[in-house]
């Protein structure tokens, strides 16, 4: 196993986390509003959601590190697709809470997961433990969908 390069490391976590941090700071007064909306019965309370997107972000950031420091053919395109799944994302918490575009953020939630199940087959082939850490992503993105989904039916 090659030696872990700490400010590379350090780097690959702070970049997601960096893009979910300013996505959030985005939309933190659209919170209230979306909390006054109808939710679905299935809709975990809100202080759950920052818990988890920071450790998916952790996660996302770790399995880029082992992508960025491989030696494998798919690396580039890995990253690349990883990059295009982080502006996606970023983009749902504005269409979804700033301006309450439900349907189209259950869409967008779909092409997010087409989105990451590319990135992870790719990640996979790289790095095996880098397509294993993307797995909790690739579950949080199912239920988002069905959660966009319900939010706009009972709204």
């Amino acid at each position: 196993m090659n030696k872990i390069k700490i400010k590379e490391l350090i780097i690959a976590i702070l970049i997601p986390l960096a893009v979910g941090g300013t996505a959030g700071l985005l939309t933190r007064n659209s919170m209230e509003d979306y909390q006054k909306l109808n939710q679905p019965s299935i809709a975990p309370p809100g202080i759950v959601f920052p818990i988890v997107w920071t450790i998916l972000f952790i996660l996302m950031g770790i399995a880029s590190y082992f992508v960025y420091t491989s030696s494998c053919k798919y690396r580039d395109l890995g990253l690349k697709v990883y990059a295009i799944q982080l502006v996606i994302n970023f983009f749902f918490n504005i269409l979804f809470f700033t301006f309450q575009l439900f349907f189209f953020s259950f869409l967008w939630t779909i092409l997010l997961l087409f989105v990451n199940l590319v990135m992870f087959q790719l990640f996979y082939k790289c790095n095996k433990i880098a397509g294993y850490l993307l797995l909790p992503y690739l579950a949080w993105n199912s239920f988002a969908i069905l959660l966009s989904f319900l939010v706009y039916t009972v709204n």
